[in-house]
């Protein structure tokens, strides 16, 4: 469970599977090459939104489930599967204390990306240690990057998102603050072994419409939040990035940090 309801995604889901930016192929590589994927065994995808990662790694295991409390986001996924055909999927709405209920399923590699810190994330690790079999593990992957330098154009986009949303970031039913305890302290607290991998950086392209869309698509910028002033909303924020830059592409580096929960062999 989290403290910020069960609408904190709601509207999203169009908007998440057309415009979150792909994780690198740097990254599926890693986790082949760590677990020693061979086509075996199961993977969980938790808090899978939309499967942009289930979809990554069909040829790498028998079965993937994905599981995510948003009932819109499950359905988007679904939408994909069928036309991406992939036999080997299964889509689950709600958390995984509840799934574990459901079935005595065992998994080689749990992904949760840029999703634990919605998570209680003691509780999560400690029903995710009763899944995994022996040297599987989950990979928690996250580019937070609290410290990093803002471009131009994106100190721009911040200012206009906060002049419409408002300076406190909406989540659910209430506002979000980032978790002040690190996941890699809740790792080393828990029965896992923990590794911390960064992955090379790699560029980003953005357009003006992708920059909205990606907007759209977050928690904080659910579409539904601005009422009637949408249209206002993207008019204003194409004419102040256009005027930083005037070609209308964007580029920025991101860095992915991948850290591992591992259960002893």
């Amino acid at each position: 469970m989290t403290a910020y309801g069960e609408d904190l995604f709601k509207g999203t889901a169009h908007y998440y599977s057309r415009y979150r930016p792909m994780y690198p192929a740097s990254l599926i590589r890693f986790l082949v090459e760590r677990f020693s994927l061979d086509g075996g065994g199961r993977m969980l995808d938790l808090g899978c939104g939309t499967g942009q990662l289930s979809f990554r790694f069909t040829d790498w295991f028998e079965e993937i489930v994905g599981i995510d409390k948003e009932p819109e986001m499950i359905d988007e996924a679904i939408r994909l599967w069928k036309e991406f055909r992939a036999e080997n999927l299964e889509w689950f709405t709600g958390d995984v204390d509840t799934y574990k209920e459901k079935t005595d399923k065992t998994f080689r590699l749990v992904t949760i990306g840029k999703a634990f810190h919605w998570m209680d994330r003691v509780k999560v690790l400690e029903t995710l240690d009763e899944m995994i079999v022996p040297g599987g593990g989950v990979a928690i992957i996250d580019n937070y990057s609290p410290n990093k330098e803002q471009l131009p154009w994106q100190k721009k986009v911040d200012e206009v998102v906060k002049r419409w949303y408002g300076n406190e970031r909406r989540a659910g039913n209430t506002t979000y603050a980032h978790p002040t305890i690190s996941h890699q302290t809740i790792i080393s607290n828990s029965k896992f072994d923990l590794e911390i991998h960064d992955m090379p950086t790699y560029e980003q392209v953005w357009t003006v419409d992708s920059i909205i869309g990606n907007i759209y698509s977050t928690s904080y910028g659910t579409k539904r939040f601005l009422g009637e002033n949408v249209r206002s909303f993207e008019q204003q924020l194409k004419e102040e990035i256009l005027a930083i830059d005037d070609t209308g592409i964007y580029k920025e580096q991101i860095n992915v940090s991948v850290k591992l929960a591992v259960k002893s062999k």
